[in-house]
């Protein structure tokens, strides 16, 4: 592992079939960073994702999480590396039939041989660090949709992971549960210094969390920008990029007019 850079993607190359997906990519992740791949609708961030976590292999390239390049290793040496990783899934991913509780104890109970009473215990810590201390015993078609990305978020934690990936953490909510969201996970961030990266293409979270960013293009299929947003919105040398930044702008705008 790079000192300091618990993760590094270097000339990544993706094809499905014949099709070219995602172009001799290079970036690395620095600790404790909340790191954003963003990118226009078919630009392969889902792609990327997937490869990120190990869920498919690339055509070539290295894909380096801590000290395993998990597009080239052994299934054990790939279990070892998901253990340093926790993941927030779009849908939350929570199971219908257990309590948001039974649900934050599946990993600790599947990767540990905790007896219950220290499963029961760090559920509680985990459910408290996102703000659902009190809805332990709810099912998830009790609670909101907010509350079911902060459940989620919650088990994505449970195992302390060095690495959080979170898909789209705020879409499908509404402004204010979105912003609150954003909030929970710089917190998150700053009081534990776990590594996040987040896939989104929501402009408000975006400006809102991220510490820097790398932009994916359909077209090219490589990396067209990689800097903070403020950078790349006032400074970014490719017109698609600033068009793309200062968007927010205009949003912001027109939410300021309909309020007057």
């Amino acid at each position: 592992m790079i000192e300091n850079t618990p993760v590094d993607v270097g000339h990544l190359t993706v094809r499905y079939g014949d099709e070219l997906i995602l172009d001799d990519l290079s970036f690395s992740v620095k600790k404790g960073e909340i790191f954003v791949i963003l990118g226009g609708s078919g630009s392969g961030k889902s792609t990327l994702l997937r490869h990120m976590l190990g869920l498919e292999r690339p055509e070539s390239g290295r894909i380096i999480i801590g000290d395993t390049d998990i597009a080239e290793c052994s299934e054990k040496e790939y279990a070892a590396a998901l253990k340093k990783i926790g993941v927030l899934f779009q849908s939350s991913a929570l199971l219908g039939s257990m309590t948001i509780a039974e649900n934050v104890a599946l990993p600790i109970i599947e990767h540990t041989a905790l007896p219950a009473r220290a499963v029961a215990e760090m559920v509680r810590m985990k459910l408290a660090l996102v703000g659902l201390g009190d809805y332990e015993h709810y099912l998830p078609s009790e609670i909101s949709g907010g509350m079911k990305k902060r459940a989620g978020l919650a088990r994505a934690l449970a195992l302390n992971p060095e690495i959080l990936f979170l898909d789209e953490p705020s879409a499908g909510l509404d402004p204010i549960t979105a912003e609150e969201i954003d909030d929970l996970i710089i917190d998150i961030n700053r009081r534990t210094d776990t590594t996040m990266i987040i896939v989104t293409h929501e402009l408000a979270s975006i400006f809102a969390v991220a510490r820097r960013v790398i932009m994916l293009d359909k077209t090219s299929k490589k990396i067209i920008a990689e800097g903070t947003p403020r950078d790349l919105k006032d400074s970014s040398p490719n017109p698609l990029v600033r068009r793309f930044f200062r968007r927010y702008d205009r949003t912001e705008q027109k939410t300021e007019s309909n309020t007057t």
